[in-house]
């Protein structure tokens, strides 16, 4: 590999283009003098310049966005004509088990097809707490989380027949 330096003609030339330019970030120029990058060359005796290209990662695909049931879905699940492809008693679970149960739930049913879930929390509120229960707030933040997004479509406080503000109805994404 050989190097060689800029004749007159080709100095003025990368001068005139550098004038022209502008940056798109600030970073030290080179002098025109200082000796050029090295020049690779092939067996075919074709020069090409040697420039590392920097590696772009994909970023992380962004969990799908909820989506609220809807009207005439919630209605049928009330009144019967849709059926509630399983159920999920978190009564009496710690924090921390209620989380890993639920899901545990989500992914089984997801795997057998299930499109829509009902998760009782209970309401909570009988120890002088502020109206809810703990597993009452929890749930619906936790199905926010990108871990049940991706299993989960949306979900909406249960008909009073299968709980009311107690329960939710949790609809499935299909599995991939």
């Amino acid at each position: 590999m050989s190097r060689r330096r800029l004749s007159d003609e080709e100095r003025a030339l990368w001068k005139g283009v550098m004038r022209s330019i502008t940056p798109l970030r600030k970073a030290v120029l080179a002098d025109v003098n200082e000796p050029a990058p090295p020049i690779a060359i092939s067996k075919a005796g074709v020069r090409a310049a040697v420039v590392a290209q920097p590696i772009i990662r994909p970023k992380p695909a962004a969990p799908p966005p909820l989506a609220p049931l809807s009207r005439k879905m919630k209605q049928r699940i009330a009144r019967g004509r849709h059926t509630i492809d399983g159920r999920l008693d978190l009564h009496g679970m710690t924090q921390a088990e209620a989380h890993d149960a639920l899901l545990r739930f989500l992914h089984g049913g997801q795997s057998r097809g299930a499109k829509v879930v009902l998760v009782i929390t209970g309401k909570g509120g009988r120890q002088g707490t502020e109206g809810r229960g703990v597993l009452n707030r929890m749930v619906p933040l936790w199905l926010r989380l990108p871990e049940f997004r991706g299993l989960v479509v949306g979900f909406e406080n249960a008909a009073i027949g299968h709980g009311g503000e107690g329960a939710l109805y949790v609809s499935l994404r299909r599995a991939r």
